[in-house]
Order: C-alpha cells, then sequence, then structure tokens
C-alpha cells in the first residue's frame, strides 16, 4: 500500500516544464555559451550555464514576473531573480560591478550599475525589458565578463538551461519600450530592391543610440522597410543597376519610437532613412 501511494502521490507531482520559447536572457555579444551545467565546481556542480559577453551588455527579462535584486553574495556579487509568470524562476548572477570600461570594482550592486536604471526590487517587468548588466562581480572577478544564467521550475532546483536558451528568442537590440532609437545595421543583402519599398539583410553587426552599443556576429536575417530611404552608392552607375543580392550594405534606420516589433526586427518593422551600397 506504502508504494503504491508513493506512485500515486509521484504521478500527481507537477511536471516541471519551462515556458517553451523564452526571450534570450541578454542582448549583445554571445560569444559562446556552453553547456556547462553540472561541471564540477569548488562549491558544487554548477547550476547553470555561462553566457560569455562583455561588461555592461544589457540583460533582459527572459519572461514577464516580477525581480528580486540580491546583493549579499560574495560568490554571486550582484545578483538577480526573477520570478516568472509562468512559475518559472531565473536567477541573473556576477552582474555588473564597474564604473568603467575596466574592471575597476568602483560601483555597487545599485540601479544604473547592476540593476537597469529605474528598476525597483519587487517591480514586475514585461518580457525582454532591461533588467540589468553584464558584469564580473562576485567570484567571477577579473574573469571575462559573463552571465551565470540559472533556470528553476516552480521555484525549485535548477535544471539545464542549455535546450531553452537554443531555442529562446533573440532581441535585436534593447531600450525601454517608447525610447527614441536609431539602429545602423552592416551586412549582405539577400532580396528586395533597396530603390523600392523594402530590402532582406542579413546582418553581421548591429549598433543602436541612444546607448551606442555595439554589436558583433548579429546573424540575422531582417527585412526593412526602405520606401523613405536615401540610397547611396560607391560603385560606379553599371554596378549600382546590377543586380542587389549579396551587396554589401550599411543601413541606418529613421529615429523612431522602439517597439516590441522593432526589438525583435519583425518584418518591415525598421524603416531606412539612409541606404549604403558597397561594392
Amino acid at each position: 500500500m506504502l508504494a503504491l501511494g508513493l506512485a500515486a502521490a509521484a504521478s500527481a507531482a507537477p511536471e516541471r516544464k519551462v515556458p517553451r520559447h523564452i526571450v534570450f536572457p541578454l542582448v549583445g555579444p554571445a560569444q559562446y555559451f556552453a553547456n556547462d551545467f553540472g561541471s564540477p565546481r569548488p562549491q558544487g556542480p554548477h547550476q547553470g550555464d555561462d553566457i560569455m559577453s562583455v561588461r555592461h551588455a544589457p540583460a533582459v527579462a527572459a519572461e514577464a514576473g516580477r525581480v528580486e535584486f540580491e546583493t549579499g553574495s560574495s560568490r554571486a556579487g550582484c545578483m538577480l531573480r526573477l520570478h516568472g509568470r509562468s512559475g518559472t524562476e531565473y536567477v541573473y548572477i556576477h552582474l555588473n560591478n564597474d564604473l568603467t570600461a575596466g574592471n575597476d570594482n568602483r560601483g555597487s550592486c545599485a540601479r544604473g550599475v547592476a540593476f537597469a536604471k529605474g528598476l525597483h526590487s519587487g517591480d514586475t517587468v514585461r518580457a525582454g525589458q532591461l533588467i540589468a548588466y553584464v558584469g564580473d562581480s562576485g567570484d567571477a572577478n577579473g574573469l571575462q565578463p559573463h552571465l551565470h544564467f540559472e533556470i528553476h521550475p516552480h521555484g525549485r532546483g535548477a535544471v539545464d538551461p542549455y535546450p531553452t536558451l537554443q531555442r529562446a528568442r533573440r532581441l535585436l537590440f534593447a531600450v525601454a519600450d517608447g525610447t527614441t532609437f536609431t539602429l545602423q545595421l552592416t551586412g549582405a543583402i539577400t532580396g528586395g530592391d533597396p530603390t523600392a519599398n523594402s530590402v532582406t539583410v542579413k546582418v553581421d553587426s548591429a549598433r543602436w543610440w541612444p546607448n551606442g552599443l555595439r554589436v558583433e556576429g548579429v546573424k540575422r536575417t531582417i527585412k526593412i522597410d526602405t520606401s523613405i530611404a536615401s540610397v547611396d552608392s560607391s560603385a560606379d552607375s553599371t554596378t549600382r543597376v546590377a543586380r542587389f543580392a549579396q551587396r554589401r550594405v550599411t543601413i541606418v534606420t529613421a529615429p523612431m519610437p522602439a517597439t516590441r516589433a522593432a526589438q525583435f526586427g519583425k518584418p518591415d518593422a525598421l524603416v531606412a532613412q539612409r541606404v549604403v551600397l558597397g561594392d
């Protein structure tokens, strides 16, 4: 009877599911992230995956939920918990504590340094909202800045985040919704006509303002509205009338308020102001 009772309890226990498609938890350079979940560490098995990036890269909410700041761990350094609406808890560790581009350790686990300016512990956030900045605080001090990212279904034990990260939707850039932004995108044309209504570009690098962050290795194919764009070319007139496919291009978007569609790079959500064609 006891065995049957235990079996019944196990079958009644909620399955530890994670939302299938979260927002990738950082924007900007993600040079590599290895599936190092469970790897040996001095304090025990690694409870997350390390996403290598750059100092001050934006960290964003993996799903809608409530944020909680934690600042008292010498090992984790500046740390944030996101209590997702689905019941999943996400942990962001080794957030920024530097005031300059170098490893100065002059900052603290404060808003505008580790956590997004204007954000308070306990605030509710939208999926993809800027919540923190990548760094090397805690026992990562002096190492390459990276985000240690954990997933805890139902707030319980950590599970391997790698499959979820592989499926995650990536933001092209991160600013507060409604903020006036401008993007500079560089890549190769894969379709469309930049002198007409739209062009499709495989983007290699992106830079956005007002913060000026540059991102390499974007590897995103994006359809951009060019209906109001001016088109410049460094090539001669014969080349200019040739087919556009595979031509190098730099596109500067028109200043406009940020929308979620634009930040995800949805088709025609970005409007080009200037198109510069290469050879």
